[in-house]
């Protein structure tokens, strides 16, 4: 009797046995079950979790370890494997290779299980994988950091163990110590390049701006480097790592903002010292472009690293902007309008131009259009793509302002008055400050039907509409005094009845009794009073 109790006791410790150690791997969703289930704390059994390893094109010398590493690589990096997405078919064929074969996550696309006789097990690809992989995600073997800690530092407290706690707050103790560190460094660094091209125009805060995100850039990507040494559960790994992709992007993406900022301080100062004025308005317009860049790049890359998938997106926003330039190519080819006009640099702002008949000012330059303010205060808004295809006249790029008349004087004024009279306008040209003096021409020019005419083409150094007017009203003011001081009269269309003189009555006829030497001396001494008051002025 006492035999046969020890006979069944024994018959059913074997049966427990064998179906505590048996494993099933008759469908990929159970073989990747079978490696995670058994390398659970409250399961912990390597050996059986090595079964899904259990490759026979592969000879491994320790397969417990590899299949330890596996599930370190997916904690680490946070990749929570969704059972339910891989099939629980057992002649599953991949669609795409025709194979028997599935991907375990689509962020480890050399990890995946493949189908030996009627059983499913990880690749020999996967496995020879593995080591590379755990290397990349716990660099100089971190994973042991953890194991190496005393016992009672893994006692566990809400779902953590006190050494994880203490490696929490190590790391982020230390993230603040660097932070202010290299946020130092790097704002000398910074002004130390800056120095060096004697830019003073930056200043401390507009620094800080740009060292402060660069600093949290590279801390948060050594923290992403040292949480998988944590060990933490998939379940907290999983949003700590999503968290780290996310904030990495996020501090870029300001980073380079600002930089923007900075870069376009350095510009303006660049800009300030041109003659020019287009490029003051081009400075702002690229770098608000530049930011609107950052920001479109910087969206993506942040929900990129949440966990979406932008892919769809970007692809019908490539499909939808190709329709959209289809639709408005108006638009496009005023942008590149804008751009042949600020590279080519046709006029600047203020400068004076006529487009199609029209004067005015320039007053701004956009990339869609330009604003041209007319002389009676209007504005008038022409497309960038017609302006630069048409002929523009700058009058702003004048070195000289040309101006040219004709002085009439009547027929009875002596030929030696006249003489003087051209001498004297001549003078009052050379004396001028606002005149051109290597090139003009004053000449008795034409016996016209009612007058002698005098060419008068003179060109002034005036920078602007205003300057060339006071020039011309001091010109022509001179020459109205020096003919009322010499006595010349100024033609204009007009039909004079000439009477014979009557006794007792004394002729219209002005009478000019001096010589040539007595209108030459009135002449100089006009000549030296105008340019006395002339100077003055100026």
């Amino acid at each position: 009797m006492r035999f046969l109790v020890l006979l069944s006791s024994l018959l059913w410790s074997i049966a427990a046995f064998s179906q505590v150690e048996k494993v099933d791997l008759s469908t990929p969703r159970k073989t990747v079950y079978n490696h995670l289930w058994y390398l659970q704390k409250e399961q912990y059994k390597p050996g059986l979790a090595a079964k899904s390893l259990a490759n026979k094109k592969i000879e491994m010398a320790n397969p417990e370890r590899l299949a330890i590493q596996l599930k370190q690589i997916f904690d680490g990096k946070g990749y929570f494997i969704q059972l339910e997405k891989i099939p629980d078919e057992a002649g599953f064929i991949d669609s795409v290779s025709g194979e028997h074969k599935v991907v375990v996550t689509p962020e480890l696309p050399d990890i995946y299980v493949v189908k030996q006789g009627n059983d499913w097990v990880y690749s020999a690809v996967s496995i020879e994988a593995i080591p590379r992989l755990h290397k990349e995600v716990y660099p100089g073997g971190l994973d042991r950091l953890i194991n190496a800690v005393p016992a009672s530092w893994k006692t566990e407290f809400l779902g953590l163990e006190v050494g994880q706690y203490i490696g929490i707050l190590l790391i982020l103790a230390a993230a603040l110590l660097f932070h202010r560190v290299l946020t130092f460094l790097f704002r000398r660094l910074i002004l130390g390049v800056l120095r060096r091209f004697n830019k003073s125009y930056v200043s401390s805060g507009r620094l800080k701006t740009v060292a402060r995100p660069l600093s949290w850039y590279l801390l948060i990507k050594f923290i992403a480097q040292l949480v998988p040494a944590l060990l933490l559960p998939i379940a907290i790994s999983k949003y700590v790592q999503m968290v780290l992709h996310a904030a990495a992007p996020f501090f870029g993406t300001l980073m380079f903002y600002n930089l923007v900022g900075l870069l376009s301080d350095f510009f303006k100062s660049r800009a300030e010292k041109t003659d020019g004025t287009l490029d003051d308005q081009l400075v702002p317009l690229v770098s608000k472009v530049m930011r609107a860049i950052v920001l479109l790049v910087g969206v993506a890359y942040v929900l990129f690293g949440l966990g979406f998938d932008i892919r769809p997106y970007l692809v019908g926003v490539s499909f939808g902007g190709i329709a959209l330039a289809l639709a408005a190519q108006d638009t496009v080819k005023n942008l590149f309008g804008s751009a042949m006009i600020f590279l080519d640099r046709p006029f600047q702002i203020g400068d004076w131009i006529n487009y199609n008949g029209m004067d005015g000012t320039v007053e701004e330059v956009g990339f869609r259009s330009t604003r041209m303010r007319t002389f009676y205060n209007s504005v008038i808004t022409i497309p960038n793509g017609k302006l630069a295809d048409s002929s523009v006249d700058n009058y702003g790029l004048r070195v000289y302002r040309r101006y040219s008349t004709k002085i009439t004087i009547t027929y009875d004024t002596p030929p030696e008055l006249v003489q003087v009279f051209v001498e004297g306008l001549r003078e009052i040209v050379k004396n001028h400050p606002d005149t051109r003096k290597d090139y003009f021409e004053v000449h008795l020019n034409d016996l016209g039907a009612t007058s002698l005419e005098i060419l008068f083409y003179i060109f002034f150094t005036a920078k602007d509409w205003s300057g060339e007017l006071r020039g011309r009203h001091d010109v022509v003011m001179a020459i109205l005094q020096l003919a009322k001081k010499l006595g010349v009269r100024f033609a204009f269309p007009t039909q004079t009845i000439h009477i014979e003189e009557l006794p007792g009555q004394l002729s219209t006829t002005p009478q000019y009794r001096q010589s040539k030497g007595q209108f030459e001396d009135e002449m100089r001494n006009f000549i030296d009073d105008w340019k006395k008051n002339i100077n003055k002025q100026g």
